[in-house]
Order: structure tokens, then C-alpha cells, then sequence
């Protein structure tokens, strides 16, 4: 299969925005379902300011969506290719 410049460019620009541990470890959070930002920051033992701050950059590249409820906002996973994305990431630094 030929990789065209541009759909070459999006690839390295989707690696680029998962190159980041806290990043991941968002997405590890999420695969589990729908989490607040304040629930995020707990988990990942992380401030609001900074999840709030890795999470922007994960929604640019439409790995995540947002979901506003009153003053919260909600995350979840973009779609199932996030989650198989990281899955087989996952498998590769466990066995590979």
C-alpha cells in the first residue's frame, strides 16, 4: 500500500500527539468510559490545569471528544481506533 505526503503527515502528527505518558495514560483512563476532568486529575494524580492542558491537544487530533454538563466537561474516547491503537501499542511494549 502506497502512503500518499499528506496521509504520511497525518499519521506522524497522530504518533506525535500519543508520543506523551501523560497523554497515554489519559487514554488508559478513558478506555474504561466517560470521565470528568476533575476525575481525570485524581486518577493520573495530576492538576485540572494539566490534564485540561493534554487533553486539548488529544481533541485537535480527534482522539477524544468532549462533553459539556453544567460547569463539567466529560471525555471519552473519539472511537474504537483509539482504543485498538493503544491496545496494540500496548501488546507491543509487553511482548515485543
Amino acid at each position: 500500500m502506497k502512503l500518499t505526503e499528506l496521509k504520511a503527515i497525518q499519521l506522524a502528527e497522530l504518533f506525535s500527539a500519543l508520543s506523551d505518558a501523560s497523554r497515554v495514560r489519559i487514554i488508559s483512563l478513558l478506555i474504561e468510559g466517560e470521565m470528568s476532568v476533575s476525575a481525570l486529575a485524581e486518577g493520573l494524580n495530576m492538576t485540572e490545569s494539566a490534564v485540561s492542558h493534554q487533553l486539548r491537544g488529544l481533541r485537535q487530533m480527534r482522539i477524544v471528544r468532549a462533553r459539556k454538563e453544567g460547569r463539567q466537561v466529560f471525555y471519552t474516547l473519539e472511537d474504537e481506533h483509539v482504543q485498538k491503537l493503544y491496545s496494540m501499542g500496548l501488546d507491543h511494549v509487553e511482548h515485543g
